[in-house]
């Protein structure tokens, strides 16, 4: 018999541009997500992590609520909901304030308070704003400085905001599929909750989630995130290309992409594997080989971390000049289900030139069959977000640059695979 979920189960809906997918669990004390039910459909009406159809997204997303709550057997009421998108900005602010005596809790809440005040550009509003450290004086940076004495108190924190049109057509979705929003979690925060280590957050080190229409970008230092940013490209800009060189559908295309696509050429498995794609209406099909894919795969994957480098290039460069530790000695993390290509470890070691992995959702339990995959991370990480993060406790009271021509899908590169292709067969 169905039963409504009680107050120590979380609902975590992730809406992306591939899938939208619903996860039921509850947090053991010890921080282990037992997870008791999840629910997933395939997207429509999301384009870049921003609706532009409301019924077909309200569809999609009754359909991964019912799957849930049929498997674990709750009634789903409300949700902690995961936001990306081109929209969301972030920006590094502090705020003073007068010391009377030892810094109190209250004045922590007023620093930080002013460090959220800033004006935001029109159309934006804060979604999350995460201290960094404080200081006090002269004194250096703590994480903590209750008890401290001094003149004055600076906080230092991250703001993450976003544009509120996005986030009304996703609020609307979710409200016209009868749910009631309990949070809203940047999505790329969320998966840092799900696949990150402590130590890797104090050591420096970079998560990459590739989506189906955006890569979300964080990096931390010293334990603190100094850095977020959304990447309007991600697993689909692959998609499409193969469709182009390859002359096939685009659910053909994706298809052969997630069974045989790899980051690197040669692939490291079975290269002269046969691949059969199916012509378009009703054209001959045609066969290629792994290692003739993987020319335009590879390319595409190595466009897209490009981009990522090019970014962490400028950001060492601004922690350097504010004195801030710029080193990531954990390396980078790979994550979503942009991730699970063959080889992309490797991809990214050539792009980077430090350690990768590739992070798969730390502390889970029960349905683990279902959910213990990268695409995963960020539905799981906003059930740990909604634990370790009560709505009304968070900081902001709420909730909790252009690219230009760096990278263009169909770069000189993948230019050169499709002329190749092109000219061979």
């Amino acid at each position: 018999m169905t039963k409504v979920a009680d107050s120590k189960v979380i609902v975590g809906l992730e809406i992306g541009t591939h899938k939208v997918v619903a996860v039921v669990g509850e947090v053991l004390p010890d921080g282990v997500i037992n997870v008791i039910g999840s629910g997933v459909s395939q997207s429509k009406g999301v384009y870049g992590g921003g609706v532009v159809d409301l019924d077909a997204v309200v569809s999609s997303i009754q359909r991964a609520i019912e799957e849930a709550e049929s498997i674990s057997e709750c009634r789903i009421m409300g949700v902690t909901l995961a936001l990306s998108g081109s929209h969301i900005t972030a920006f590094n602010e502090s705020g003073t304030v007068p010391l009377s005596g030892a810094v109190s809790d209250q004045d922590l809440d007023n620093a930080i308070h002013i460090a959220r005040s800033i004006k935001l550009p029109d159309g934006l509003e804060t979604l999350h704003i995460i201290p960094q450290e404080y200081k006090v004086d002269r004194l250096p940076a703590t994480k903590n400085p209750l008890g401290l004495s001094g003149m004055r108190l600076q906080a230092h924190a991250h703001l993450i905001a976003c544009h509120n049109d996005w986030l009304r057509n996703l609020k609307n979705a979710v409200e016209r599929s009868k749910l009631k929003i309990d949070q809203i979690v940047f999505s790329g925060l969320a998966s840092s909750y799900s696949v990150l280590t402590d130590d890797e957050r104090e050591l420096g080190v970079c998560l990459i989630d590739i989506g189906g229409g955006t890569m979300d970008v964080l990096v931390y230092t010293d334990g603190a995130l100094r850095f977020s940013k959304v990447i309007p490209f991600g697993g689909n800009n692959v998609t499409d290309y193969i469709a182009q060189v390859f002359a096939t559908s685009r659910p053909e295309a994706e298809t052969i992409k997630v069974h045989h696509g790899s980051a690197i050429s040669p692939p490291t498995h079975f290269p002269e594997k046969k691949i059969e794609f199916a012509g378009l209406g009703g054209r001959t099909s045609r066969t290629f080989t792994k290692e003739q894919l993987s020319k335009v795969t590879s390319q595409c994957y190595q466009d897209l971390l490009g981009v990522v480098s090019h970014e962490l290039t400028q950001l060492r460069n601004e922690l350097y000049q504010k004195g801030i530790k710029q080193e990531l000695i954990a390396g980078i993390v790979l994550t979503g289900g942009g991730s699970q290509i063959e080889d992309i470890v490797e991809c990214a070691k050539s792009v980077f030139g430090s350690q990768v992995r590739v992070g798969y959702p730390l502390n889970i339990t029960g349905l683990t069959d279902y959910v213990n995959k990268p695409s995963y991370a960020t539905v799981l990480g906003l059930l740990q977000y909604s634990h370790y993060n009560d709505a009304d406790s968070s900081p902001s009271g709420k909730a909790d640059g252009s690219i230009g021509g760096i990278i263009d899908i169909v770069s000189n590169g993948a230019k050169k695979a499709y002329n190749w292709i092109k000219t061979s067969f």
